[in-house]
């Protein structure tokens, strides 16, 4: 079944919810994560995904949980890659019981 709702990469929960309201550049997150700066600025452009590291980073800094930051990226990905191989998915027939 679709979801009405579009894919939500979490760069933009990232940069809205907590970098705007912080008014918080990523390069100052990334200092704070210790990370290389491009790597926030990517994730908060909606180029790359959230690592496991930077779950990590992100769950302790935020004060949330890295399952947090992965589950949204596994939900993105899931939503983008379903749509991508909707018909050959739909191809694949259900396994039904001997």
């Amino acid at each position: 079944m679709a979801s009405l709702l579009p894919p939500v990469h979490p760069g933009e929960i990232l940069r809205e919810e907590y970098l705007v309201p912080l008014r918080m550049s990523a390069g100052a997150l990334a200092r704070k994560l210790n990370v290389p700066r491009t790597r926030i600025e990517r994730l908060a452009a909606e180029q790359t995904a959230v690592t496991i590291d930077t779950a990590l980073r992100l769950g302790r800094f935020f004060g949330t949980t890295p399952e947090f930051w992965i589950n949204l990226q596994t939900s993105y990905d899931l939503k983008i890659e379903s749509a991508a191989k909707r018909d050959e998915i739909a191809a694949i027939p259900v396994m039904t019981a001997a």
